[in-house]
């Protein structure tokens, strides 16, 4: 996860419970580790940066060891744009798959469901939209004609993660509106 994609993930887990920057720093690991791991010259500097704007504000507790250590807790203005963030998601947190699911992993903070069916709404649009990755066919063929078997298999593992995930979306919108009181 690029550093400039680190205040969402932030909040959002800050937004979950307290957390030393230790614990934040491995917390995002397992969101995104997979990717890139976070590093202390990505992390520090981005919760300095939240701070300053007083997204989050941190205190001091004893530590297991008597040490003191930096608690670090989101502010009522760090929820208000954690929600607005995730209403509000920007169009790469739609298209990219990996900061749609940083999006995905905060989204049940919104406290509106209606706000998490528009979010699931646009990932879906955006899904539905024709794709041919960088080729015009499920089997690809290298210039001499051949079928290239790692372009294939590529086709094929994307083809399933994404009628998989558009699965998904349709469930989890109709099971979000059929929850939904009616509205006279």
């Amino acid at each position: 996860m690029a550093s400039g994609d680190l205040a969402l993930p932030i909040l959002g887990f800050l937004g979950e419970e307290p957390m030393h920057g230790y614990e934040l720093k491995a917390r995002l690991d397992e969101l995104s580790g997979h990717v890139r791991r976070v590093s202390d010259g990505a992390l520090y500097p981005a919760i300095a940066r939240l701070e300053e704007k007083g997204l989050l504000r941190r205190h001091e507790e004893t530590g297991a060891s008597a040490s003191r250590r930096h608690v670090l807790t989101i502010t009522e203005a760090g929820r208000a744009e954690l929600h607005r963030r995730l209403r509000e998601p920007k169009e790469a947190e739609i298209c990219d798959q990996v900061r749609f699911f940083a999006l995905l992993a905060f989204l049940g903070q919104l406290p509106d469901p209606a706000d998490q069916v528009r979010v699931l709404r646009q990932r879906l649009r955006f899904l539905e939209l024709p794709s041919t990755l960088f080729y015009r066919t499920i089997r690809p063929q290298r210039p001499d004609g051949q079928v290239d078997r790692f372009r294939h298999g590529m086709a094929l593992v994307a083809k399933a993660a994404g009628t998989a995930e558009r699965d998904w979306l349709r469930k989890t919108i109709a099971e979000l509106e059929a929850a939904q009181p009616r509205r006279p």
